[in-house]
């Protein structure tokens, strides 16, 4: 007996082999096989497919797929101002793979754990900046390592109001979380991506939006 597989794993999933076999929308793939190589927490999986090139030949192929869940980000901003407010915490696969410190500052963001990216986005903003906030505004959906990540992100915006007074701190204790909160002016924001100071994917995106598309494509 196999845990994940034929008996529930520490979060409680059976089955996990069974997952991507059954996909039919591309008739130039034929999965073969599925392989649960891990799931300690999210799950490993490796896939042997048969895939038809271009040129009509068919080739055997396996690809490994590390599945953590889909996720949500929220860019809060504050036009008022002309601010946005992000967060700061510690990253080690960053940090492991040549940031300084690993302190990466970052937009507001966690996965769904079940919730409708909509309501996952109101947690995550409330746990880890403070802030309750109202319906959030829809950016975009995005894949953002798809050669070997599952994880599709939502994306989101919201304004947010300056609070009186903020805690030392944000996030789960219990989950190892320590985030504090930055506030910054968006040209600042804007520059620090420039200079490699905001060096996170789905934050850039969102600064890029809010200068394009979004609260300050006016400015």
């Amino acid at each position: 007996m196999t845990a994940g597989l034929d008996t529930p794993d520490r979060r409680g999933r059976t089955g996990l082999d069974r997952h991507g076999r059954d996909l039919t929308g591309n008739p130039r793939v034929r999965i073969e096989d599925v392989e649960v190589l891990s799931c300690d927490w999210y799950v490993l999986r490796r896939t042997t497919f048969d895939y038809r090139h271009s040129d009509g030949h068919w080739s055997r192929e396996q690809r490994e797929t590390y599945d953590r869940g889909d996720g949500a980000t929220i860019l809060l901003y504050n036009t008022d101002h002309r601010t946005v407010l992000l967060t700061r915490q510690f990253r080690l696969p960053a940090y492991v793979n040549g940031h300084p410190d690993g302190m990466l500052i970052e937009t507001a963001a966690g996965l769904l754990d079940g919730d409708s990216p909509e309501e996952a986005i109101r947690r995550e903003a409330a746990e880890e900046t403070g802030h309750i906030i109202g319906t959030p505004e829809r950016v975009f959906e995005v894949y953002m390592s798809p050669g070997s990540v599952t994880e599709r992100l939502h994306f989101f915006a919201a304004p947010y109001r300056p609070q009186a007074s903020a805690a030392d701190g944000y996030g789960i204790a219990a989950e190892g979380e320590d985030i504090a909160t930055v506030e910054l002016p968006f040209a600042e924001a804007l520059a620090m991506v420039r200079t490699g100071a905001i060096a996170d994917a789905k934050t850039i995106m969102l600064l890029q939006w809010a200068a394009l598309d979004g609260p300050y494509r006016h400015s």
